[in-house]
């Protein structure tokens, strides 16, 4: 371990201040406050505990540092410049501009050595509390007296904003549950919030409702090393709780003038206060300077890791030269492999009786289980209702990390966001299920999903009015919208088992963002495809399932539970002399993403457009055009039986043929 005196310590950290004091100056926008008050505790864990490797930040063993209180994101840009990764100084004097390597706020596979976006408050937190809970359960399944490849920690910085908002303590009221003693967290608890003061609106004692969550916590002083350091050692050693240590800070410390101030939050100091601030804390310097000394600091720190990273290697190459199953899973899992016939041993183990798409997708997931054991996950409480235990999987639970069923509680913003984490550790695919209205409750863990390219499953069933007596308050109808209105997320509605399949298959494949599935409560049945049909369409996200007999007079593009429907209704309306066909559009963003020759081969071009589905109908036009028809629904629910709802609302096979035979 690199050594060093108090009189190095000291000015390290006057550099990790005044680099983010010169950057937020540079930019005319920032947050240097957090930075210059957390940089005490900052500097000690990098140098006492924290186990990284910058020429390798990708490393599956090294420690997670996650910077929950984002908005101070230039701490952590200037730790890892200092630490070796690949983040210049002209990086980070471009803090904050166009395509630079240093945005506002962290964002994960941007910046080298950044292991989760965050800025929303309460996300990062929660984010740690899944790459912990994804150690646990990776070392459960590596792990071997003689070569213990998964020893990882995750420790993190949080803010009052973030232990303010509700998510992180659904997050870490499950951590705690779950005694993940590898999760170890700052509170930095500097008393101030944009507005003010915290206690304008904070006053509860947050150590002791982490203690009630099970947490172990401890009290110090944000800028004694010494404290610092025993007090990290005290959390490492805990064999049995997440640790939570409180430490008072002084938010812009070493500004004369806006030290314990929220003026220091969210704007530069200033010319002036950056003067006063240097000549304050006795640093004589241009900006973006960087002491030698510190500078060879942070590079004997580095080494420290680079070594222990190369006889980790060592240790992984002897497990995989022994072969045997932790071999066979470490490929299966931590390199991503997937099965080359997933689609089409998903599409055998579709069932073929009628039944829910719920329960149609809950028995390809089975399949999908036994082929992808990186796969796992758990619904918010309504595990039986969503249909996605993994059967003979095993629960995750204390002390208990191979299994691969959680249960995440009535948690739903918390489960999206310990998912993420999950997925960003490395080794899992995690799905998450809750009905598709709660997908409300999930968004902003969705959105950051989808912005930070995460690998993330959920699985929305009960996914339209014919949900029936719960009535409006359980009934979607925006929601399919709301959700594809999200860029990079993919939303698959299936409209029977072989769909389902499908569906999977495009999820388990798509490594660059969330999928989500809109799943039926009520039964639908299996479809009748052309002769020869290649499943593989689905994966372009819409097809022609039912071809008209020559050029039609309208094409019929259906989702989920109105696609049956839709096929029934073209019957009559061909009775009628009417030709359409159908086309099935199970995801609408992975059709768009089709060459424009699939596109008009499925949508001819100059042949009217009539869009089916359940829920609002505006956003349709934008596919089926100014002279389109759209069929949905553009109001809540009702409190009735499915069969009743179809009728009044006009979907019944014989209604929506009435209503398409009216427009042409």
């Amino acid at each position: 371990m690199a050594d060093y005196g108090p009189e190095v310590a000291a000015e390290a950290v006057k550099c990790i201040q005044m680099l983010a004091v010169d950057a937020v100056e540079a930019a005319n926008s920032g947050h240097p406050g957090a930075p210059m008050g957390l940089a005490d505790i900052a500097f000690t864990l990098w140098m006492r505990q924290l186990r990284y490797d910058p020429t390798a930040p990708d490393w599956p063993n090294r420690d997670r540092f996650v910077l929950s209180a984002g908005h101070a994101s230039m701490l952590l840009y200037g730790l890892l410049h200092l630490s070796g990764y690949d983040l210049s100084l002209d990086d980070i004097k471009q803090f904050r501009q166009w395509e630079s390597k240093t945005p506002g706020h962290p964002e994960v596979h941007m910046t080298p050595g950044v292991e989760t976006t965050t800025g929303p408050l309460g996300q990062g937190i929660s984010n740690a509390v899944g790459m912990a809970l994804a150690l646990k359960m990776q070392a459960a399944r590596f792990n071997t007296a003689e070569e213990p490849l998964i020893t990882a920690r995750v420790f993190g910085i949080a803010s009052d904003g973030d232990l303010m908002e509700g998510v992180s303590a659904e997050a870490s009221s499950l951590a705690g549950h779950l005694g993940l003693d590898n999760l170890v967290f700052f509170y930095d608890d500097n008393k101030i919030t944009i507005d003010g003061k915290t206690d304008i609106a904070f006053t509860e004692d947050v150590g002791a409702r982490y203690q009630a969550y099970g947490w172990f916590v401890q009290h110090i002083d944000g800028h004694d090393h010494a404290a610092i350091e025993a007090a990290l050692a005290a959390a490492v050693a805990e064999p049995a709780r997440p640790s939570l240590i409180v430490a008072r800070t002084h938010i812009g410390k070493g500004s004369p003038n806006k030290q314990d101030s929220s003026k220091a939050h969210g704007s530069p100091l200033g010319k002036d206060e950056v003067a006063a601030t240097k000549a304050n804390i006795g640093w004589d310097h241009p900006p973006f300077f960087i002491p030698e000394r510190v500078q060879a600091l942070f590079a004997a720190r580095a080494e420290d890791g680079k070594k222990e990273r190369a006889a980790w290697d060592q240790r992984l190459a002897a497990v995989k030269a022994a072969g045997g199953e932790v071999a066979d899973r470490w490929r299966s899992m931590m390199e991503g492999e997937l099965p080359q016939n997933l689609l089409a041993e998903l599409v055998a183990a579709a069932p073929a009786k009628t039944a829910a798409t719920r329960k149609q997708a809950g028995a390809v997931e089975q399949r999908a289980a036994a082929l992808v054991p990186g796969l796992v996950g758990g619904s918010a409480d309504l595990a039986g209702s969503n249909n996605t235990t993994i059967a003979d999987g095993g629960e995750v639970q204390r002390n208990a990390f191979s299994g691969r069923n959680l249960h995440f509680g009535v948690r739903e913003h918390g489960m999206g966001s310990i998912a993420n984490g999950m997925a960003l550790a490395g080794g899992f695919i995690p799905f998450t299920a809750t009905f598709l209205v709660f997908s409300d409750y999930m968004r902003p863990a969705i959105r950051l999903a989808a912005l930070s390219h995460i690998q993330s499953i959920y699985v929305f069933t009960h996914d339209s009015l014919y949900l029936g007596e719960d009535g409006p308050t359980h009934q979607p109808v925006e929601h399919f919208w709301a959700l594809r209105s999200i860029p990079n997320l993919d939303l698959v509605r299936p409209a029977d088992a072989v769909e389902c399949a499908g569906a999977w298959a495009h999820a388990l494949a798509r490594k660059d963002g969330p999928t989500a599935f809109a799943l039926t409560r009520q039964d639908l049945p299996n479809l009748s495809r052309p002769e020869g049909f290649d499943p593989a369409l689905m994966l372009r996200g819409g097809y022609v399932l039912s071809p008209a007999e020559g050029t039609p007079q309208a094409v019929i593009i259906a989702t989920g539970s109105e696609v049956s429907v839709a096929v029934e209704a073209k019957a009559l309306l061909g009775d009628r002399g009417k030709g359409v066909s159908v086309v099935s559009m199970p995801c609408l963003e992975a059709f768009l993403r089709q060459d424009e020759a699939y596109r008009h081969q499925v949508l001819p071009p100059g042949v009217k457009r009539c869009s089916f589905e359940i829920g609002i109908t505006l956003p349709w036009r934008s596919i089926v055009g100014e002279d389109g028809l759209t069929i949905g629904h553009d109001g809540f629910g009702f409190s009735a039986p499915a069969e009743v709802i179809q009728e009044k609302i006009g979907h019944t096979p014989a209604q929506v043929a009435e209503t398409i035979g009216a427009w042409l």
